[in-house]
């Protein structure tokens, strides 16, 4: 009835995992292929096909890039996760951020600018993003959320 023999198919994330413990403060770049747990303090960019796993006690400050990421601390800087991103109630996210899907708990601060795969947005800011002829980059359009423009707008209009 009970058998010896006993099917491990599932990826247990101890078995392959990689983990900077609190306490660890690294400067420089990481390349990974397997999960990833940090802890500790990252300051550099992380370049990883599989998962990462940012703990409470865990900052990263520069540029993360993953298949999916949980988030329960801090991180700064450039975040782009091709798969799920996942913000846990004691994240705190500040910069630029490209993402898949989004989930966010409540509680979370999330002060990015967000733009998900596969929009149209995303498509025009790769064309804006990209060169002219003469070698200068492309000009992008006025856009009636950015904030720059608006600051600008109204300093301009207290000035009258």
């Amino acid at each position: 009835m009970f058998s010896e023999k006993k099917d491990k198919k599932i990826m247990e994330p101890s078995a392959s995992q990689n983990r900077i413990n609190e306490g660890t403060h690294l400067k420089g770049d990481i390349v990974s292929s397997g999960f990833f747990r940090i802890d500790g303090k990252v300051e550099g960019s992380i370049s990883n096909p599989s998962k990462v796993v940012l703990g409470k006690t865990g900052v990263i400050i520069g540029k993360l890039t993953c298949e999916n990421a949980d988030i329960e601390g801090k991180f700064e800087g450039n975040l782009d996760v091709s798969g799920t991103l996942t913000l846990k109630a004691s994240a705190h996210i500040e910069g630029e951020v490209i993402v898949g899907k989004l989930a966010v708990e409540p509680g979370a601060i999330f002060n990015a600018s967000c733009l998900m795969k596969g929009s149209e947005k995303e498509k025009t800011a790769q064309i804006s993003a990209s060169v002219s002829k003469d070698g200068e980059p492309a000009k992008s359009q006025n856009h009636p959320f950015d904030r720059a423009q608006r600051i600008q707008k109204s300093k301009s209009e207290q000035q009258n």
